[in-house]
């Protein structure tokens, strides 16, 4: 009896205790939050550096020496794994929502004052015109030997590459062996398993769209083994003389500032990567267009913030987005 009650004391205090690491710190431009637990005291700080170092070494229109901003010059580099990935899910998007995400708008993202390059001075219809002539995904493939753009064409990952960058952060997690987790870069994030000190499914926010910079949440959900982003265009747009109100998501079809009453469009996914993209690509389509394009693919869950012909500020759920 005694040997059987030593075991058990020794089986008892052998047990390691569920630790909560949090790292965040600022990458991509904004910041980033990691929270995950595990059975020790596992600090995965340093390979989070080397893995947003690696991305952004591959995809970052900001890195004059990345892999993406030599193809942007057309000078000769091969491409790793990260770009390959980024590139074959941006085609697949591009194919889904027939062109309204589009990596190669980037010509004009600059051109308005929205991207990493140069503004267009004096932008009128003809320059317009004259830059989307280089504008096409369709045009643009992915050879074995090596990587060369259409003239003129400017490639441009960011409407993607941050949820891809969550993405990598959590399957590093899971590689691990973390069951537990939320990876939050930049507003989007990816969860799993549980927030296990609340004894409950992880807990995000959906901000007010606040023109006037201050932060509050509209509404907070579970989320589990998901992904979701957020677009909103309430941050970046531009006003005309007339008050109309521009996004600062560009219309692949036509080459200007979406005007548009969408405020905010946040999308639920098996992965942040498509979450980030179908968040710029549903503001360029407008919400009858999204509403369609959902009834084919009940993957995706989906909720606006909008004003209303009224001016009145009014939010919409689509394909079951949790009200709670």
């Amino acid at each position: 009896m005694k040997k059987i009650l030593f075991i058990l004391i020794l089986l008892v205090s052998c047990k390691q205790e569920t630790k909560n690491t949090k790292v965040s710190g600022q990458v991509f431009g904004t910041s980033y939050s990691i929270k995950y637990y595990s059975d020790s005291n596992l600090n995965f700080e340093t390979q989070f550096d080397s893995l947003f170092y690696e991305i952004n070494k591959s995809l970052s229109t900001y890195q004059i020496n990345s892999i993406i901003s030599r193809i942007n010059r057309n000078e000769w580099t091969h491409f790793d794994d990260h770009f390959v990935k980024v590139f074959e899910s941006a085609k697949t998007i591009y194919k889904e929502t027939q062109g309204a995400f589009d990596p190669t708008i980037g010509v004009l993202v600059n051109a308005w004052g929205f991207g990493p390059e140069g503004k267009v001075k004096d932008i009128d219809s003809l320059k317009i015109d004259s830059l989307m002539v280089s504008v096409g995904f369709d045009k643009v493939e992915l050879s074995k030997e090596k990587f060369k753009l259409p003239k003129n064409t400017f490639l441009d990952f960011n409407a993607i590459a941050k949820g891809y960058a969550v993405d990598v952060i959590a399957e590093f997690l899971e590689h691990q062996k973390i069951e537990s987790y939320l990876v939050e870069i930049g507003g989007e994030i990816r969860a799993k398993g549980k927030n296990i000190e609340k004894q409950s499914n992880w807990k995000v926010g959906v901000e007010n769209p606040n023109f006037d910079g201050e932060q509050s949440i509209l509404k907070v959900i579970s989320l589990q083994d998901e992904a979701m982003a957020t677009s909103g265009t309430y941050r970046k747009f531009k006003v005309d003389k007339n008050g109309n109100r521009y996004a600062h998501i560009i219309d692949t079809k036509t080459g200007y500032p979406s005007k548009t009453n969408i405020l905010s469009i946040s999308v639920i996914a098996k992965n942040c990567m498509t979450a980030d993209a179908y968040t710029t690509a549903f503001q360029a389509m407008g919400i009858e267009n999204v509403k369609a394009f959902l009834k084919d693919h009940l993957e995706l869950k989906v909720f606006f913030i909008f004003e209303n012909a009224k001016q009145e500020i009014v939010t919409l759920s689509l394909n079951g987005f949790p009200k709670e």
